[in-house]
């Protein structure tokens, strides 16, 4: 696509909010299309776009405050039924993904980034991207970097909050989560979204509450094909099957394999250095973690880094991973199993595992004892054996 028709997606959602009589999506998006283009540098269309705004509606704000509309709240309780996030102050670590997952997320950008060309072919279709899988595997980190590529704010939903206010007046809620939406240049994200979207066939469920997923499910279908709607949920098997059809685009965000894990323990251990061999090894020990806890556990060693009088190394790492492995999912986790045993046992058990990266000299470095020991011990095991 020209760079002519870079613009066309908002020059779209202007001309649609004028043929709907809505004042509120023109102002905005308008407003979002002049800040657009003084940021890329084109400082007289911007002025003359912000001139035309004040000439034509006195009651517009002053350019220089936020036109974002005011964030809705929730009738009954006045709590804000939307969060905006301030991607600019964040320093998220790097997102780490399979190659078929940043396939599925590359389309959806590109889908979205040239949308009005897409609209004028007449190839048109939701805007929508959902992904699931456990906890910690990076659904609000992508939610973030779909944003900013985007150069869209963000916008967080938390729908259990919003369900646990009067049932009554949940639906008026997604509304106005959709209004707002509609009008508004964002990325509206669902959070934890199998609060509101659970089967409705669940006999455990209120009526009122299957009545509140028709309700988001008609409120979704009418939002108009150009907003842009991420939802997540940790919890997929909860979702109703009319649910995943409002979803054109969808990821599963799984544990990570072994080489992604290699590339977390290097891109997050920096600057602390530690061996390729290090590296495979803490990658198998974190067998069953998420990239979540793989960063907590680097935070941790560069805590280490800056208050202990020595640098860690492969043993303090192999503490963090056993103390991060106890409570929730302990039996996804490979290095859980150790915990249940004694230094010698677990040596036995890990040279079993693979000889070649538990090697003497790596289990001597992972539990700080002498080659001479870890020989003894896994001597002793071989003797039992024979």
């Amino acid at each position: 696509m020209g760079s002519e028709s870079r613009y066309m997606n908002e020059l779209f959602r202007i001309v649609n909010g004028a043929l709907r009589l809505d004042v509120d999506k023109v102002r905005n998006y308008t407003a979002f299309l002049a800040d657009k283009l003084e940021k890329e540098g084109d400082q007289n269309l911007a002025i003359r776009l912000r001139e035309l705004l004040k000439e034509s509606d006195h009651q517009l704000r002053p350019t220089e405050v936020s036109y974002h509309k005011t964030i809705p709240v929730d009738s009954e309780s006045r709590f804000p039924l939307l969060e905006h996030v301030n991607l600019k102050t964040l320093r998220d670590p790097p997102l780490l993904l399979a190659q078929n997952q940043w396939d599925v997320i590359n389309e959806f950008l590109s889908v979205a980034k040239s949308y009005a060309h897409i609209e004028a072919h007449d190839v048109v279709g939701s805007l929508s991207f959902l992904m699931y899988g456990p906890p910690g595997t990076g659904k609000s980190r992508l939610a973030r970097h779909i944003a900013v590529e985007l150069g869209l704010d963000l916008y967080v939903a938390r729908l259990d909050g919003i369900i646990s206010s009067y049932l009554g007046s949940t639906a008026k809620n997604i509304r106005a989560l959709f209004d707002f939406a509609a009008k508004t240049p964002c990325v509206l994200f669902l959070d934890e979204f199998d609060a509101i979207a659970k089967l409705r066939g669940d006999s455990q469920e209120l009526g009122e509450l299957k009545r509140v997923v028709n309700s988001f499910l008609q409120n979704l279908d009418t939002l108009g094909k150009q907003s842009i709607v991420i939802a997540a949920t940790n919890h997929q098997t909860l979702l109703d099957n009319a649910v995943w059809r409002r979803f054109s685009y969808r990821v599963e965000l799984r544990l990570p394999e072994p080489e992604i894990r290699k590339k977390m323990w290097s891109a997050f251990l920096v600057p602390l250095h530690f061996e390729d061999r290090d590296i495979e090894l803490l990658s198998d020990l974190s067998e069953g973690f998420s990239g979540s806890d793989i960063y907590e556990a680097t935070l941790r060693l560069r805590r280490r880094n800056i208050t202990a009088k020595e640098k860690p190394g492969l043993k303090d790492a192999f503490e963090i991973i056993q103390n991060l492995s106890i409570g929730n999912d302990e039996e996804t986790r490979f290095v859980s199993k150790l915990t249940k045993f004694g230094i010698e046992k677990s040596i036995q058990l890990l040279r079993e595992r693979n000889p070649k990266i538990y090697s003497l000299a790596a289990l001597a470095d992972l539990f700080g004892l002498s080659k001479t020991s870890i020989h003894r011990f896994t001597t002793k095991e071989g003797e039992k054996n024979g």
